[in-house]
């Protein structure tokens, strides 16, 4: 039975400082926690699912959780991770994503223990002094510690006055909202951070701070992104996410356990003591795949969701032992005949097409007829040449 410090501190890069954090858990009241989502794309996905399974757990130990949408900083543009700004948002785009966003949140999250936010509330009334007083807070040599900060800096690329004002911002939400607890992303932390320094200088009791690791895409290499194509979507169909899950790594696999499932550590340890004794990793890739779709779809989605699967590949002869590779691609897709020269399926691009012509290529159990078909970058397929050539192809960024 894990402790409810144990079940919270479960796949956190850092908890800042700790011992705090476990004196707060042992005050007994319900903490208030903390996260901030800026709604620069429309669609959730199985990255943010990351901080928001971390929410829920929160909520089941009886404490309330905030979850914070950044319109007001979606305006600014967070440069976080990047070399370069992000374009800010426009009022409207803000509006339409954050009303998508509240209609997927709730999929994880329980409504009755959460308080959806925005921090336009606070910051619009602020007003011009109250900014001018919030940026004489902190010192351009503080802010140029912040990593990307410091790396364009350095490069002498342009940093602009606004780009400051985002942490101190993500900072005053902090005290805005008396947080006990925020959760961020390891590349929230400077922010995060600073969320504690501005309650110190509002007499509050400075935030306990847990963040959470970035999860990798479907190619097991970059962070989940819709832009890469790599990504998991919450909505998308039962079917999709089932295949889509299917199809990563056996190394991920135990990546996504960790951070997405919840079952206790304890049962996925177990199941990997039986992968290395022989067990065949895909049935435990199975039962992830199912517990994703169930918390989305039901139950049911999830059992005809791998009925589906199995009819489609399973059932298809595929071997077990079939290689998994990564092809690199500069482009946002590769056509299907050069990804076939490239995993090695056919000796020539000219080859392949012939393959196409005559009805002997297949991409995830689907007959390929058109030949200028395409696969984007971040996707992974089964790709099958004639009876007996098949791949699970991953298309990666060059």
């Amino acid at each position: 039975m894990e402790s409810s410090f144990e079940e919270l501190a479960r796949g956190a890069d850092e908890i800042l400082p700790a011992v705090e954090f476990e004196k707060r858990l042992a005050e007994g009241r319900p903490l208030r926690v903390k996260a901030g989502f800026d709604p620069t794309a429309p669609d959730l996905h199985l990255g943010h699912a990351v901080l928001l399974n971390k929410l829920r757990q929160f909520q089941e130990q009886g404490h309330q959780v905030i979850f914070l949408i950044g319109d007001f900083t979606g305006m600014i543009g967070d440069p976080t991770g990047k070399n370069t700004t992000r374009p800010p948002l426009t009022r409207e785009a803000v509006a339409e994503n954050a009303s998508t966003y509240r209609e997927q949140v709730f999929k994880i999250l329980d409504p009755a223990r959460t308080e959806v936010r925005f921090n336009s509330e606070w910051m619009e009334g602020l007003g011009a002094a109250g900014m001018i007083r919030l940026a004489a807070s902190h010192t351009v040599a503080r802010m140029l510690e912040r990593d990307d900060f410091a790396k364009r800096y350095a490069a002498q690329q342009p940093i602009a006055i606004h780009e400051f004002l985002y942490p101190l911002i993500q900072g005053y939400d902090s005290v805005a909202l008396r947080a006990d607890v925020e959760l961020g992303g390891t590349d929230q932390k400077f922010n995060l951070l600073m969320g504690r320094e501005l309650q110190k200088q509002h007499n509050q009791a400075p935030q306990a701070i847990l963040t959470m690791p970035l999860l990798e895409g479907l190619d097991g290499v970059n962070k989940m992104s819709k832009s890469l194509g790599n990504y998991v979507g919450i909505s998308e169909a039962p079917g999709e996410i089932f295949g889509k899950l299917m199809s990563i790594s056996d190394t991920l696999m135990w990546r996504y356990l960790e951070l997405l499932s919840f079952e206790p550590l304890a049962v996925i340890a177990a199941w990997r003591r039986e992968v290395e004794a022989g067990a065949n990793p895909r049935d435990v890739k199975v039962r992830l795949a199912r517990e994703i779709v169930a918390r989305f779809h039901g139950a049911g989605a999830a059992q005809a969701a791998q009925a589906e699967f199995e009819a489609r590949f399973q059932r298809g002869a595929l071997p077990e032992d079939m290689a998994e590779l990564r092809v690199d691609c500069a482009q946002e897709a590769l056509p299907v005949a050069q990804l076939l020269k490239l995993a090695g399926l056919v000796p020539s691009t000219s080859e392949a097409l012939r393959q196409i012509a005559g009805g002997g290529v297949k991409l995830d159990g689907e007959k390929v007829s058109d030949k200028g078909q395409m696969v984007p970058r971040g996707a992974t397929v089964v790709a099958q040449v004639g009876k007996r050539r098949f791949a699970r192809v991953t298309v990666g960024q060059a």
